[in-house]
């Protein structure tokens, strides 16, 4: 195990995981769900899971092991422990099909077959009725943010806003995870994520500017403190924002963007977060707060 963690990108090792994980959990749903299945099918796969998690904790206490492999198995850990959780909560509530919702709620991969019959391999992200591309976008050898119970709130509300050709905008205090959240989505689909900063200095040259580099690269774009712009501003931001992601929901590739002809990348995601309530914080206008679909994290789940 420990050659194979050596041998292959953090990313793909998590990615090949979240594939087998879907497979396995899929597979014994179906076999609950036949009348010739085993009854046992979900049981059997919750100690594979729980052992596959002593297995990682085993290979991270060894004695000698390289920096870069530490931080591959670290960020294993968290995904398949949390994918261990998933399993528990199926087992305790006795869901017994793949259509369940408790299961259908999870953010699932699977491989995608194309008629072109190459030797690619396209990998399918499903989330409730939302199905994504995977992004193939390299992400490095970076950790992974903890799933809690909030965080999976978050990620369905995100996906399906996505799925609506609307941007997602999470809204509460400092340090419930905001931010970190549609990074972490961004990694889980591999997509590129630039944060960017707002304050009351921002115009809407140099926003336009941001929304027609995120429109062409295809990256998604997260606009943290986004009240914080002058609301003048922001009326002029809605129009822009609309143009974009109409032009998505039309499926045209390119679109007339502040007087220049611009291509929109079909991935585009715009995301924004709020502190709600602060001094010297703007309320968002009705035709933007339209655009973005809210969501409240009040409190982090740790």
């Amino acid at each position: 195990m420990l050659n194979t963690i050596k041998l292959y990108q953090g990313q793909i090792l998590i990615t090949m995981a979240q594939l087998q994980w879907t497979t396995d959990v899929k597979y014994a749903l179906e076999m609950l769900d036949s009348p010739a299945g085993s009854p046992a099918a979900l049981k059997k796969c919750r100690q594979t899971y729980k052992k596959k998690v002593e297995n990682y904790i085993e290979l991270v206490e060894k004695p000698g092991l390289d920096k870069i492999s530490r931080k591959k198995i670290e960020a294993l850990i968290i995904i398949e422990e949390h994918n261990r959780d998933i399993i528990e909560q199926l087992y305790i509530k006795k869901v017994q099909t793949p259509r369940h919702f408790e299961w259908l709620q999870q953010l699932r991969f699977r491989k995608d077959t194309r008629e072109d019959q190459s030797e690619k391999l396209y990998i399918m992200a499903d989330q409730t009725s939302c199905t994504f591309e995977y992004g193939y976008e390299y992400q490095g050898n970076n950790g992974r943010l903890v799933v809690t119970p909030l965080t999976d709130r978050a990620y369905m509300t995100l996906t399906n806003a996505l799925n609506m050709q609307r941007g997602g905008a999470p809204q509460g205090p400092a340090g419930t995870g905001k931010t970190e959240t549609v990074k972490d989505l961004g990694k889980g689909l591999a997509f590129w994520v630039v944060i960017s900063n707002c304050s009351d200095q921002m115009d809407v040259v140099s926003l336009g500017k941001i929304f027609a580099g995120l429109a062409l690269s295809g990256a998604w774009g997260c606009f943290d403190e986004f009240n914080r712009i002058l609301l003048e501003v922001l009326s002029v931001v809605a129009q822009q924002v609309n143009i974009l992601l109409e032009a998505i929901r039309k499926k045209e590739p390119n679109t007339n963007f502040e007087d220049k002809v611009i291509s929109v990348h079909k991935d585009l995601g715009l995301f924004i977060t709020m502190n709600p309530g602060y001094a010297g914080r703007s309320e968002l206008p009705d035709n933007l707060s339209a655009l973005f679909r809210p969501i409240a994290m009040m409190a982090p789940n740790f």
